[in-house]
């Protein structure tokens, strides 16, 4: 099944899962920590406080990005852009509908960064969007672990509840590892 069909399909928790795991991963982008979004994977657990929760991880990134102000490439800056964008559309309701809609958009934005930050060449015949519907032949090293982890959250949250959250979390944690890596890297070669 391509992941716009498991999205297309996902419940309310699979897709607050979906797009958190995809900003949770693309947080070394906008200068957060770690554990910068537990909050919000616990509201996941809890069912409650989502709203609030969101409130203050934004004010706190917020603040981390205007405190940080080191030189960045143009790739960088796009997908930093990309990663802050994700952050704004984090719907407070958590409405189905509101949800999807999120969680379809920060697939293609954690894609698409992931794209802009690959050293490995893409084979750039292919769009994001053919990626999500299944078509992966070309497709670069950091994009394919991307596309897989996406696909592994909705399927590990979709199959097992609030139970596979904490093992979307720990997929997400490894992406978020893996990222930092490639922008440390390309901080270290634009010295």
């Amino acid at each position: 099944m391509s992941l716009v069909d498991l999205i297309a399909q996902a419940d309310e928790r699979a897709l607050a899962a979906s797009g958190l795991a995809c900003l949770d991963r693309c947080v070394p982008l906008l200068g957060g920590d770690d554990d910068i979004l537990r909050p919000l994977w616990a509201s996941l657990v809890e069912g409650h406080e989502w709203e609030e929760r969101l409130a203050k991880v934004r004010a706190e990134l917020g603040a981390e990005a205007r405190a940080d102000g080191d030189a960045e490439g143009a790739a960088e800056a796009e997908a930093a852009g990309l990663a802050r964008r994700m952050l704004e559309a984090v719907p407070a309701d958590r409405s189905t509908d509101a949800l999807r809609q999120w969680a379809d958009a920060c697939s293609v934005a954690a894609l698409q960064i992931h794209r802009l930050l690959d050293s490995a060449d893409d084979d750039g015949a292919t769009s994001v969007a053919g990626r999500r519907e299944g078509c992966t032949d070309g497709m670069s090293p950091l994009v394919a672990a991307e596309l897989r982890r996406q696909v592994t959250v909705l399927e590990l949250v979709t199959g097992h509840g609030a139970v596979g959250l904490r093992q979307a979390r720990d997929v997400s944690t490894e992406g978020r590892r893996v990222l930092q890596a490639v922008v440390s890297r390309r901080a270290r070669g634009r010295v």
